[in-house]
């Protein structure tokens, strides 16, 4: 609604697999070191689960925590406020958007619950929430449960015959709404698919019907450059743990200043507010709102570099070398017998999704396991609708980075074709 190399050989157990030298991210691998689980053989494709962090990021996180065992937690907050503001000026610079517009908060789930359940106070019977097919199982669990408390409806846009957000259809189900409806939250790139939507197309057609738009980025921020202002998206979710390469236990929200007075957040504490007198109190005076007092401030410092070193390094640069590793994944499956690459879209990223004829997805991983490779398992509840509509009970999700390579490609279907 704004108006606004290492070089190495290894011998994976059972099989004889070698590793070489990748040196065909340079640029990346200098300025954004591998992690230090490279250095013990393992390959780490699920990134989009949790990524593995950096030395600079483990390091600060360690630091952190050495000056709460020395000094005591409140007193190491006070000796490192400076790292502990690193996240606002990292992600706002990632975002192009303003360090008062960020909320760092325990996760991306609480960062959208707090837009969503926020905004729900108001809703009635008849409102209209717009959601996607690719929704995940989180988000979807909160409108079912507002819809039953409150009466709003639920509003699934289909996607083209490409597999995009149909544009076209999200005009007509808003003119349709019996009232502008309360919100459209989207999610930006689904867990169990590397397509990524069309953010700012749909930010366009929600500022022209001036309806509130939430962007689940979880998948998105870290892998793909997000510009919130191209975008226009009124609220942006996402965490630090998935292609940030940040700790686990940490994420933000942004809050365009525009929507602000949109709502107040669903809850709130001493520290997104003030108790100014026995029966007022007023909200912080940014986006800081919508943040808890208590979060593990170790945590919140790693993210605040790992953040920035995404901001060193560079989108672009990021993105390409993702994009480069995972079109050389999906080829190479595509040539692997039995299996069959999921994805579907315009723009895929860098999570790559696959079947195999005789073999469950969850089999597969387990024996990938064994052999020092790391993927996930999606299934079908956690992306009911668009799973259902495509007829899957599950997929094979190996998601790529920018410290993967293309060797580890190579390794990767030598080792699945031999455990298949």
């Amino acid at each position: 609604m704004r108006q606004h190399k290492h070089a190495r050989g290894t011998m994976h157990r059972g099989l004889n697999v070698c590793m070489k030298a990748a040196p065909h991210i340079p640029d990346v691998s200098q300025c954004h070191p591998p992690p230090p689980a490279r250095q013990r053989h393992l390959i780490h494709f699920n990134n989009a689960g949790a990524s593995l962090q950096s030395p600079k990021t483990l390091q600060a996180v360690r630091h952190h925590l050495d000056l709460e065992e020395r000094h005591g937690g409140y007193e190491a907050a006070a000796l490192n406020a400076a790292a502990l503001q690193l996240p606002y000026t990292a992600l706002a610079s990632l975002l192009h958007a303003s360090p008062d517009e960020i909320a760092v908060m325990g996760s991306a789930t609480l960062a959208w619950q707090a837009v969503v359940y926020g905004l729900a106070w108001t809703w009635r019977p008849g409102d209209t929430v717009l959601t996607g097919v690719n929704e995940y199982a989180s988000n979807y669990l909160a409108y079912l449960q507002l819809a039953r408390r409150t009466g709003a409806r639920i509003v699934v846009v289909p996607e083209t015959a490409q597999a995009e957000l149909d544009l076209t259809a999200l005009a007509r189900e808003i003119a349709a709404a019996p009232r502008r409806p309360v919100l459209l939250a989207l999610t930006h790139s689904p867990t169990n698919s590397g397509r990524i939507y069309d953010a700012a197309g749909a930010g366009a057609v929600a500022r022209a019907h001036a309806v509130p738009f939430l962007l689940d980025a979880c998948q998105s921020v870290g892998q793909v450059p997000v510009d919130v202002q191209a975008i226009g998206c009124d609220f942006l979710s996402s965490t630090s743990r998935k292609y940030l390469r940040g700790p686990r236990g940490v994420g933000f929200l942004y809050a365009a200043r525009s929507a602000w007075d949109l709502l107040e957040p669903a809850c709130i504490d001493l520290h997104g507010a003030e108790w100014v007198a026995r029966g007022a109190y007023a909200l912080h005076p940014t986006a800081k709102r919508f943040e808890s007092y208590e979060i593990s401030f170790a945590s919140k410092v790693g993210f605040g570099v790992a953040a920035q070193e995404a901001v060193d390094v560079g989108m672009d640069t990021i993105s390409t070398a993702i994009a480069k590793v995972a079109t050389a994944l999906r080829k190479g499956l595509q040539g692997v017998p039995g299996i069959t690459v999921q994805d579907r879209g315009r723009r895929l990223g860098g999570i790559v999704s696959f079947t195999a004829a005789d073999t469950p997805a969850e089999v597969i991983q387990a024996r990938l396991l064994e052999q020092g490779i790391n993927v996930w398992t999606s299934r079908a509840p956690s992306t009911r609708i668009d799973m259902e509509d495509r007829g899957l009970d599950s997929v094979v999700r190996a998601s790529v980075h920018s410290y993967n390579t293309l060797d580890e490609v190579e390794t990767f279907l030598r080792v699945l074709r031999a455990v298949l």
